[in-house]
């Protein structure tokens, strides 16, 4: 009789554990649906940046900046941004999708989407999932296809770093132009200050027949 209480009891409270595990799930579910990723991120770019930039479009709840261990560069870095509620994440990311958006001084303009839950460091076990794994040698069953699954892991980060160098080179590229239009409409803007400062700009007015505003 002390064996099937048990048993009962047992029953009973894993019931309970999967039914909370369901419904933390359920809420993760909804996390994810109001929160978006944004990746192209300076590393200077920081959480109150991010709300403040979005400030016009939606409340930013949380944000958590997404680390990258795998790779010597340093590349733009990525966040997960919840904000308040699914319209809102449906605005901010039009909002950068549709309109040059910049945050923190990056060349080019940052990308947004809706989040996934495979994003989530922190995500929940899913109700109902089990995984197992075990060790295989060579003769075992599906051991060619886990080799074969290794080879095509190393070549997909070989084309990764690829594209990632090809990324760095054109925003190293991107950015000196950006510089060298910058500064040359900075000496523009001073020539005109300087001529108007100095005076000249009412002789080359008087030059060409042009008619100044405050004649």
């Amino acid at each position: 009789m002390a064996a099937s209480d048990e048993m009962a009891q047992k029953d009973e409270d894993d019931m309970k554990d999967e039914k909370q595990a369901e419904k933390e799930y359920a809420d993760f579910e909804a996390r994810v649906k109001r929160t978006i990723y944004i990746d192209h991120l300076s590393p200077l770019v920081t959480s109150q940046v991010i709300k403040a930039s979005l400030a016009q479009c939606a409340n930013v709840v949380n944000t958590e900046f997404i680390e990258n261990y795998t790779i010597e560069y340093e590349i733009p870095a990525a966040a997960l941004v919840e904000v308040d509620n699914v319209s809102q994440a449906q605005a901010a990311v039009d909002l950068m999708n549709n309109f040059p958006f910049m945050l923190g001084g990056m060349p080019r303009p940052v990308r947004a989407a809706f989040a996934k839950p495979e994003m989530f460091p922190d995500r929940p076990r899913k109700p109902g999932l089990k995984i197992e794994f075990s060790w295989v040698k060579q003769g075992d069953p599906g051991y060619d296809g886990m080799n074969k699954l290794k080879g095509l892991m190393r070549r997909q980060e070989a084309e990764n770093m690829a594209l990632i160098k090809n990324q760095l080179e054109e925003e190293k590229e991107l950015a000196a132009q950006q510089q060298e239009t910058l500064e040359a409409n900075s000496n523009k803007y001073d020539m005109l200050e300087n001529l108007v400062n100095n005076g000249e700009i009412t002789k080359l007015a008087q030059h060409y027949k042009v008619k100044l505003g405050d004649d």
